[in-house]
């Protein structure tokens, strides 16, 4: 699969990711740190992992002893720590020169 679309859940989850690439993360975690919906983010996860950019692993808890459900960690991979930062700068990239463009004679459109 290649690179994913760039919609802005898909960034603001990426986002939340850049923040602190090292780290693992699990979903509530990176809903929260992107501002979206819990129920949201799963697919946007699912295809990141499937594009080769995050990868996964279920937490080893004894869920009685703890309490609650086991999470499932989320991180950057290594081909997600070089691409995620070139795709999130190409998109801001085109952003910013969405809006005006340059007429060939010079001056903007």
């Amino acid at each position: 699969m290649g690179e994913p679309r760039m919609t802005m859940p898909t960034r603001a989850v990426l986002a939340a990711f850049m923040a602190k690439p090292a780290d693992e993360h699990y979903g509530l975690e990176v809903s929260e740190a992107a501002g979206l919906a819990p129920g949201s983010i799963y697919p946007i996860l699912i295809r990141l992992e499937q594009c080769g950019w995050l990868e996964s692993r279920w937490e080893d808890i004894d869920e009685h002893a703890e309490g609650r459900r086991k999470r499932r960690y989320y991180r950057l991979s290594e081909k997600g720590a070089q691409d995620v930062p070139l795709a999130l700068a190409k998109v801001k990239g085109r952003r910013r020169a969405g809006g005006m463009g340059l007429r060939p004679e010079g001056g903007l459109t």
